[in-house]
């Protein structure tokens, strides 16, 4: 067999893989266009769905919930932006499955029942996280955003005597925009609950510790804060809201990663594999049978050549 025969049988593997992992792709892209597509023929009752948070701060002011479109345009975009989001949480179960069906048969049959939990928790988090978000984050910063307004005179309120009683200043929301800060808040505490998954996975992959994130606690600290201030508006509620939800999620993830170290290591005791140091194994070692065999012979052999 010539060198070159042996260099293109080793990659034929890899293009069969290559293969594969396209029609797995092409495939979860015409589940997200039909899901897509889906969700374009109800775009409306789904933006009016996603009203709600507004419409009740709204309605316990006492004012009326409407949007306006402030360009042409802008309807068709609202409904593109609605399709891309519900086509995404539509499809996202048969794109997991074709994910799970490329990457599940190069594992051991262990290693398929400690992922597959991990596939099924993500987007329930995520879902979890989403409708934290719709449910309770964004009507208390829509709350906290529309108490800027100002009545005027024949309004319901005035917020300060020095303001003219004719003047009124009152919400008038673009359709776009009030989507788009829905959506970020949708995404943001979405991905924030996928924390435990992924650092429990990371846990049983030995990559963290529950003693290392624990020991780098502070530093979380400080970086929860940042990422508080980034994915949300400047409004003091939901960035609380937010760092204690993450911070609180970093606290669960160190439980379960504690936990799993623990399951680790009284499967390696049932094995006799576990060493609680390093003096310890090495005084099993020192133990074997064998391997002081292999010492006497070492310095007979040594003593051997000393002579020599």
């Amino acid at each position: 067999m010539t060198q070159g025969d042996e260099i293109e049988d080793s990659a034929a593997p890899l293009i069969e893989h290559l293969a594969e992992l396209r029609t797995r792709l092409i495939h979860s892209v015409v589940y997200f266009i039909i899901g897509m597509v889906i969700c374009f023929t109800v775009a409306t009752p789904i933006f009016n769905f996603l009203t709600a948070p507004l419409c009740q701060v709204l309605g316990e002011r006492g004012q009326d919930c409407d949007l306006i479109f402030i360009s042409p345009q802008e309807g068709f975009f609202v409904a593109i932006k609605v399709s891309l989001l519900g086509g995404l949480m539509l499809s996202f179960p048969f794109i997991a499955n074709q994910m799970w069906r490329f990457v599940a048969p190069g594992l051991y049959k262990s290693e398929k029942g400690a992922f597959l939990p991990f596939l099924v928790a993500s987007p329930f988090m995520f879902i979890l996280g989403a409708s934290f978000a719709f449910y309770v984050v964004t009507p208390l910063a829509y709350d906290f955003f529309l108490g800027f307004q100002q009545f005027g005179a024949e309004g319901e309120a005035v917020v300060d005597e020095d303001v003219v009683q004719g003047l009124s200043v009152v919400f008038q929301g673009s359709a776009q925009e009030y989507l788009n800060l829905t959506i970020k808040f949708i995404v943001a505490f979405g991905l924030c609950f996928q924390l435990p998954v992924l650092l429990t996975l990371m846990g049983k992959a030995g990559l963290v510790s529950a003693e290392g994130l624990g020991g780098v606690r502070k530093y979380a600290v400080v970086a929860i804060l940042v990422l508080a201030a980034l994915v949300t508006p400047p409004d003091v509620i939901t960035q609380v809201i937010l760092f204690v939800v993450v911070y609180g999620l970093y606290e669960v993830s160190i439980f379960l990663v504690r936990r799993v170290e623990k399951k680790r290591e009284k499967d390696l005791r049932a094995q006799g594999l576990w060493f609680e140091d390093d003096e310890e194994a090495e005084d099993l070692a020192d133990d074997d049978p064998l391997k002081s065999e292999f010492d006497e012979q070492d310095e007979d052999d040594q003593g051997k050549a000393d002579r020599t």
